[in-house]
């Protein structure tokens, strides 16, 4: 289906609540770039300006001084443009530009000029001029900086002297400096000035308006849900407030706006939507922080083809619009089959190298080699991953650190062996059964490897399998650039999750998403059946891109019975089911329509879109992997009195022994 048709058949044009158009009433002209410091950015300028007489703003982002001219690189965040101060220039503005250093606020007023021929810079957007000042001003200075704004390897040297100019491969200035990330983060907003972050927070907001504008465009109507809410149980801790007029009480900021949107559903706004803040008290990775943003969504009287479509209508804008790229079809893919074939609930799909379950055969299951035997005796599971070409390069070391990765994820080790020359095997693989010849027949045929590959087996539960083989092959994938091998974006559906996992320590089922979450309905009836729990396939979905899952959710229960039974099954009480969702159960015994959406990472999104490393790169005030902002040194402590006031006392002093 192509973008237009998805975008068509998903749009819903419900008439505007005021027609301005039959009042004479016409929208003021969008404000331009210029005011009465600028008559023009930095990044503006081209060869048509030729010969206008110019005001620019901006910051001194290279500076050179060759023979007498003074060449200034001036920056804004709409790009950089070389200033000449010269011969040309008056005596005060040579005067005033000896004095400028890097990264000070510049005014320049001059004259747009066309650059030689010898010396246009193409890597430059306004290479092909030059800013000949008549008039330089210093604006603002700057104390020493903690560290450089100009990238290494970002555009080239500045032009020198005149008749003597060539094209340079060599930076515009050294290298950064090598800032640690704690000194970036202190001192983010001059980290921000670099044109890479400046250039992901422009692609967010690209990404937001395309996001706004085809929901709209669909009959969405985006409204805001409390961030002062109440505690309720969703997976991580919340991070919680203290109430000062409601002494001993407190709210919490919400983890999603989950149930609200279904009571706006309730309250008859069929398709609501919000880009909003989210709080989620959790350990931190890479692509985790604890204030995140997400776009949320929900819809009335539909099933889940209706929510997947509209979800990938916004990822399709937000691709096309931001990078001109065109998303195809998506694939839907079971999730037994995600785990069966890749391990893991959100699969990279950009490369092979996919898991093969051998437990089965009659020759694993015959073996009385002792780790195989163990795992099966215990009900557990045989998998095996080929890495084609590789024996070369995986020496024992190389092997024994994939050992110890996967040691990580619960497994006691892993089998390896070599394919040689007629499939002969060398490596611990080749002990599993006495029947060499045989075992290598069915390695050649069940797993298709071949002469100078690597055989990984694990061996032990499901879970322990799964993970740590499936998370090996991402670590190998990316290491091995198996991943730029694929197409860029792979997408794909994962879907019929299970409803329920139990939990070992706990003793009891939760939920694998959320306890709104509603059954597949050909699945209803096995609630009544308690050895069934386990089965229950939910009728929920997560998108994923990349293996990084960036978006999830599902068909809702709204029949207050089901979401009762649910409870029950959790070991949620009825007095428990009333103190936290009683407004809940009393909204869905009100008329509560079918109903189901979704919530897209914004954050993930943009991560993939920028090809940035970290959810940091695409946040413009993130905070560290403990939850600190060192620019703002938060979380920082409070004043006994603030804390009287709230009620509150605080242990912590007490805890260190102070």
């Amino acid at each position: 289906m192509s973008q237009t048709d998805s975008i068509e058949k998903t749009s819903v044009s419900p008439p505007p609540d005021v027609d301005t158009s039959t009042l004479g009433v016409s929208s003021p002209a969008p404000i331009p770039a210029s005011t009465e410091l600028r008559s023009h950015t930095c990044g503006q300028l081209r060869a048509s300006h030729v010969g206008e007489q110019v005001r620019l703003h901006g910051w001194a982002h290279a500076v050179r001084d060759r023979g007498g001219v003074l060449f200034v690189l001036l920056r804004d965040r709409y790009g950089v443009v070389q200033v000449t101060i010269g011969d040309q220039s008056p005596k005060e503005a040579v005067e005033t530009g000896k004095n400028i250093r890097l990264e000070y606020v510049v005014g320049v007023e001059g004259t747009v000029t066309r650059r030689d021929a010898a010396v246009v810079n193409l890597e430059m957007k306004t290479g092909e001029i030059e800013i000949v000042a008549t008039d330089v001003k210093i604006v603002s200075r700057t104390k020493p900086m903690p560290f450089m704004i100009a990238e290494q390897g970002k555009g080239k040297k500045a032009d020198t002297k005149k008749g003597n100019q060539k094209n340079s491969t060599k930076t515009e200035i050294a290298a950064t400096g090598g800032a640690s990330d704690d000194t970036r983060l202190k001192y983010r907003y001059l980290d921000l000035r670099k044109p890479t972050l400046q250039e992901n927070l422009l692609l967010r907001h690209r990404a937001t308006m395309a996001t706004r504008n085809f929901l709209d465009a669909s009959g969405f109507i985006e409204v805001e849900t409390p961030i002062l809410t109440k505690a309720t149980p969703e997976g991580a801790r919340d991070y919680l407030v203290p109430s000062r007029v409601h002494p001993g009480s407190w709210y919490a900021l919400p983890q999603s706006p989950q149930i609200y949107k279904q009571l706006l559903m309730v309250s008859g706004f069929d398709r609501y939507f919000q880009i909003t803040r989210c709080f989620r008290d959790e350990d931190l990775r890479q692509d985790r922080q604890p204030e995140f943003t997400q776009i949320d969504l929900e819809m009335s009287f539909v099933e889940r083809e209706s929510v997947l479509e509209v979800a990938e209508g916004i990822v399709k804008c937000m691709f096309a619009k931001v990078l001109g790229k065109q998303i195809g079809e998506i694939p839907r893919i079971p999730y037994k089959e995600a785990m069966d074939r890749f391990g893991v609930d959100a699969p990279d799909m950009r490369f092979g190298m996919e898991l093969k379950d051998i437990t089965d055969a009659p020759i694993i299951k015959d073996s009385d080699f002792s780790p195989i035997k163990k795992a099966l005796d215990d009900k557990g599971m045989v998998k095996a991953m080929v890495i084609t070409g590789a024996a070369k390069a995986s020496s024992r070391k190389v092997l024994d650190g994939y050992t110890a990765f996967v040691k990580s994820y619960g497994l006691s080790g892993l089998l390896y062996a070599k394919v040689g020359n007629d499939n002969t095997l060398n490596g611990p693989l080749s002990k599993v059964t006495g029947d060499k010849t045989g075992f290598e027949d069915f390695v050649a045929s069940a797993l298709n490897a071949r002469l100078g590959d690597v055989i990984l087996v694990a061996c032990g539960t499901p879970a322990a399998v799964n993970a740590g083989l499936g998370r090996l092959r991402v670590k190998l994938g990316q290491e091995n650039g198996l991943t730029a091998t694929g197409p860029e974006y792979a997408f794909c559906w994962v879907v019929d999750f299970p409803l329920f996992e139990f939990d070992e320590g706990a003793g009891r089922y939760v939920s694998v998403h959320h306890p709104f979450t509603s059954p597949l309905p050909s699945q209803m009836n096995l609630l009544e059946d308690e050895s069934r729990i386990g089965d229950i396939m939910s009728d929920a979905y997560d998108l994923v891109c990349n293996g990084s899952e960036i978006g999830g959710g599902s068909i809702r229960i709204h029949n207050p019975e089901v979401q009762q039974n649910i409870f029950k099954v959790l070991g949620i009480s009825e007095a428990e089911q009333t103190e936290k969702f009683g407004f809940l159960l009393d909204a869905l015994s009100f008329g509560a329509p079918p109903h189901g959406g979704l919530a897209l990472g914004l954050e993930r999104c943009i991560m993939i879109m920028a090809k940035a490393d970290s959810i940091r790169d695409v946040v413009a005030f993130p905070k560290t992997t403990s939850a600190s902002d060192l620019m703002a040194g938060a979380p920082a402590p409070v004043s006994s009195e603030q804390l009287e006031e709230l009620s509150v006392e605080s242990t912590a002093q007490e805890e260190k022994g102070e």
